[in-house]
């Protein structure tokens, strides 16, 4: 199937571990899911957990997109909504801490930098975007993260997003994404790079 014939879709609860395990295939090799799980096993094993968590998450203040034959998804948070709030953090710090085990203290480290590096003002914010390798390369995972600034942003408000992986940075540039800056995470996290797509 071609990214055109397959168009994007809004999941719900039901497509929960479809979306998650596409995200933690996705993730596997991702810097930033590394520095947090240096074991490859316990890596493969956790991240699910923790993609299903961070579906739920996104629930409440984003939209969660999928192209219909499950090779690419995207989950985004709605203007005013990038930075987790206090009572979203409260809810979810048990399930976090459980996702995370003896990794939590470097989850945090790389949650804490993200955080600081988000921009004020309302946009949408590109929480997360995903490819399954076996389809990475053939275009369905720049047609999820267009279609989701064409249904989302329209040419109505900016958009925002970070990214670990630097050979994805001329991808978003693709799509219009400009790199503001690039730092790293304290304690020899990865390097980040933030992106900005005007509206």
């Amino acid at each position: 199937m071609s990214p055109a014939a397959s168009p994007l879709v809004q999941v719900g609860s039901i497509d929960r571990d479809r979306v998650a395990n596409l995200l933690a295939h996705a993730f596997v090799d991702d810097p930033a899911m590394a520095f947090i799980f240096p074991d490859p096993v316990v890596r493969a094993r956790k991240l699910p957990r923790l993609f299903r968590l961070l579906f739920d998450t996104d629930a409440a203040h984003g939209v969660r997109l999928m192209t219909t034959g499950g090779e690419a998804a995207t989950l985004w948070r709605g203007p005013g909504y990038a930075s987790t709030g206090y009572g979203e953090m409260v809810r979810s710090a048990l399930p976090m801490i459980g996702a995370f085990g003896t990794a939590l203290g470097r989850a945090l480290a790389v949650s804490a930098s993200i955080s600081a590096h988000l921009p004020l003002g309302s946009y949408w914010y590109l929480h997360i975007a995903g490819c399954d390798p076996a389809y990475q390369g053939r275009g369905f995972g720049g047609a999820a993260i267009k279609g989701g600034l064409d249904r989302l942003a329209a040419g109505r408000l900016p958009a925002y997003l970070e990214t670990a992986t630097e050979s994805n940075v001329g991808l978003y540039q693709r799509y219009g994404f400009t790199v503001t800056a690039d730092w790293l995470v304290s304690g020899g996290g990865p390097r980040f790079w933030s992106m900005w797509r005007p509206a």
